[in-house]
């Protein structure tokens, strides 16, 4: 049996440009492959700091949920102070009375 004779119906110019645009396309889509791999690193990068200023913020939210003490403390402290003082005062006064 014989084999037929297969003809290429492609001109060398017409396979140069076959070749290039194979060729051509596959650079397109290693490219396009490598720019996502970057796009996916740099979205999870992202996230993650993210998560971790929502972490910050909700910290931050539960350490001044206690703020309203603030000023009932200033005012104990201010009560404190405040005795001390007397006490001080009357101290001198005391100590004077006792040194004479």
């Amino acid at each position: 049996m014989a084999v037929p004779e297969v003809s290429v119906l492609l001109t060398d110019t017409e396979r140069n440009l076959w070749t290039g645009a194979i060729v051509g396309g596959f650079v397109v889509v290693l490219a396009v492959a490598a720019l996502l791999t970057i796009l996916v690193l740099l979205v999870r990068t992202i996230e993650q700091r993210v998560t971790t200023v929502r972490d910050k913020l909700r910290a931050a939210a539960e350490n001044t949920e206690d703020t309203a003490l603030i000023a009932e403390t200033a005012d104990g402290v201010e009560a404190v102070l405040g005795e001390g003082l007397k006490h001080h005062l009357f101290l001198g006064r005391v100590y004077e009375k006792v040194r004479a």
